[in-house]
C-alpha cells in the first residue's frame, strides 16, 4: 500500500506541463479585489458625478438631486459594457414617465395641487394618479424592450407632486439630463483606461 498525503496537507494531482497552478487563497482573493476596485472606481464617479449635478442645481436655484438621478446614475456608471442599452432605456423610461406623469396631472385635476409633502399626506386622486403613472410606465417600457426601473421613481416624483410643474420639474429634468449625458461618457473613460493598465500589466 503507497504512502498517502502528509497530514493536514490536500492532495496533490498531476497537472500537464506549462499549467498554472493557483494555490486557494490567491482565487479567493483575486475577486474580492477585483469588486473593491469596481466599488472605489463607483465611489469616485459617482460622488464627483452627483456633486456636480448639485452644484450646477444650486447654481440656477433649482433642486436637481432627487431621488430618480441616483439609481440612474448606478445603472449606467456600473456596466460599462452595456452602457449605450442601458442609455436608450433610461432616455425613453425617463422621457415616458415625464409625459405620462404631466398627463395624469392634468386628467386628474391635479395640475397646481399641492405635493404630498406639503399637505402631509395624499388624497385619493394622488394616489390613483400616481399608481396608474407608474402601472403605465412600466407597461410602456416592456412593450419599447427599455426597462429602467428608475422611471418608474420620475412618475411618482411628478404625480405625487413632489416635482410637480414649475421649478421643481425644471430642477428633477435638468439633473437627469446632466447624468444622461456625463455619465456614459465617465464610463466609457474609466473602463477604457482599466482596460489600458491591464493590457500594461
Amino acid at each position: 500500500m503507497g504512502a498517502g498525503p502528509p497530514c493536514g496537507r490536500a492532495p496533490v494531482t498531476a497537472r500537464s506541463e506549462g499549467t498554472v497552478v493557483r494555490e486557494p487563497g490567491r482565487d479567493r482573493e483575486a475577486p474580492l479585489r477585483s469588486r473593491f476596485l469596481s466599488g472605489a472606481r463607483l465611489l469616485l464617479l459617482s460622488a464627483v458625478l452627483l456633486a456636480g449635478v448639485g452644484a450646477c442645481g444650486r447654481l440656477i436655484g433649482w433642486v436637481a438631486l432627487t431621488t430618480t438621478v441616483g439609481p440612474t446614475a448606478y445603472l449606467l456608471l456600473d456596466h460599462p459594457d452595456t452602457v449605450g442599452r442601458r442609455l436608450r432605456a433610461a432616455v425613453l423610461g425617463h422621457a415616458s414617465a415625464v409625459g405620462i406623469g404631466l398627463a395624469l396631472l392634468a386628467a386628474f385635476g391635479l395640475w397646481h395641487h399641492p405635493s404630498i409633502v406639503a399637505r402631509r399626506g395624499d388624497t385619493t386622486a394622488q394616489i390613483a394618479a400616481q399608481a396608474l403613472a407608474v402601472g403605465l410606465t412600466l407597461f410602456l417600457l416592456h412593450v419599447l424592450d427599455a426597462p429602467h426601473p428608475p422611471a418608474a421613481a420620475t412618475a411618482l416624483l411628478i404625480t405625487s407632486g413632489i416635482s410637480r410643474p414649475g421649478p421643481p420639474l425644471y430642477g428633477m429634468l435638468t439633473g437627469l439630463a446632466l447624468v444622461l449625458a456625463i455619465a456614459p461618457l465617465l464610463t466609457v473613460a474609466a473602463s477604457g483606461r482599466a482596460r489600458s493598465r491591464a493590457g500594461d500589466g
